[in-house]
């Protein structure tokens, strides 16, 4: 199950108190302060994990406390440190406020891990306090107080490109061609429920990944269709392929339509390199695809790209177009 949504509560752990302690050896008659500090408390630390790919343990467990330093004790004995707790998150996993909605990490690097909350630092015991003309401190310190959080997680993907077209517009039909992912692929709307990521092996030793996101349609952007679900996922996309079905009526209000959804989702999006494809040509004529070959876009400079998944028609032409445009971004 793919999950790109989590709400969790974490704290970091107390720091232990510092004792209040005094020599008690039989030869030691002026025996003085020996109260011992406090452990400093765990941390709360995300690691980026490369082979995870949902948010969906965070489905199950929900609180990630790191523990208490302990207190200090006599005999000059300090407190052990509480254990920091790690958290394992996908790659592409942003860390929000779940009160203010404000971004706190980015974790977009793989096998990185980040000090989230620090644990309080240890108390000091009264053997700290002594001096020349205090030399029995009968008071120690508190340890520090652990940082409590109520976060959400959300997951995006990171891809080179990222799929944009309406339902049955061919988006996992070439994606299963080029790369191995597989995703369900069927003849009515919706079929992909979740995005899919797929590496494209490129000529001799090089790679690229391609994210299939689900099928946008018009009002995603207010939560109609599955759009605003999944449209996270190609914000971090280096270049948007948009997909227009080769039998549209329209082809520049298809992709108008794409365009503005995306835009009002958020005007970065459409800053992005955008290229369009005309998918399923194997549905028309040869000396149609001349003629659909010069079509122009408004707001698109490069030509137009057209192929097909089922008989491979142009599907080299199309690699070798993403990969010449990724390699100048």
């Amino acid at each position: 199950m793919f999950i790109d949504y989590a709400q969790i509560e974490v704290s970091s752990g107390k720091g232990g108190d510092g004792a209040v302690a005094f020599r008690r050896e039989k030869f030691v008659p002026k025996g003085g302060p020996a109260g011992g500090n406090g452990g400093t408390g765990g941390s709360v630390i995300f690691e980026t994990h490369p082979n995870l790919s949902t948010l969906l343990d965070f489905k199950y467990k929900r609180k990630y406390f790191a523990d208490n330093g302990k207190a200090g004790a006599n005999s000059l004995k300090d407190g052990k440190n509480g254990e920091d707790i790690i958290i394992k998150v996908p790659v592409g996993t942003i860390v929000k406020d779940a009160e203010s909605n404000e971004i706190l990490l980015d974790l977009s690097e793989p096998n990185k891990q980040t000090v989230f909350a620090k644990g309080g630092t240890g108390g000091k015991g009264n053997s700290n306090f002594a001096t020349p003309t205090r030399r029995t401190p009968r008071f120690a310190t508190d340890g520090k107080p652990a940082v409590y959080a109520k976060l959400i997680l959300e997951l995006k993907l990171i891809a080179d490109v990222g799929l944009v077209g309406f339902p049955n517009a061919g988006k996992s039909t070439l994606i299963s061609k080029i790369s191995a992912a597989k995703p369900k692929i069927a003849d009515y709307p919706f079929t992909t429920l979740e995005p899919n990521l797929g590496i494209v092996r490129y000529k001799d030793y090089q790679s690229f990944t391609v994210a299939d996101i689900p099928g946008i349609i018009e009002g995603a952007h207010q939560g109609k269709g599955l759009g605003i679900k999944f449209l996270r996922h190609i914000e971090r996309t280096k270049i948007l392929l948009f997909l227009i079905d080769i039998n549209s009526e329209d082809y520049q209000e298809d992709f108008n339509t794409l365009y503005n959804e995306l835009k009002k989702y958020s005007k970065k999006l459409v800053d992005k390199k955008i290229l369009v494809s005309f998918s399923k040509s194997d549905l028309v004529e040869d000396k149609e695809i001349k003629k659909i070959l010069k079509t122009k876009i408004k707001k698109i400079k490069e030509p137009i790209l057209v192929f097909s998944s089922a008989t491979g028609f142009g599907l080299q032409a199309l690699l070798d177009k993403l990969w010449e445009t990724l390699n100048i971004q």
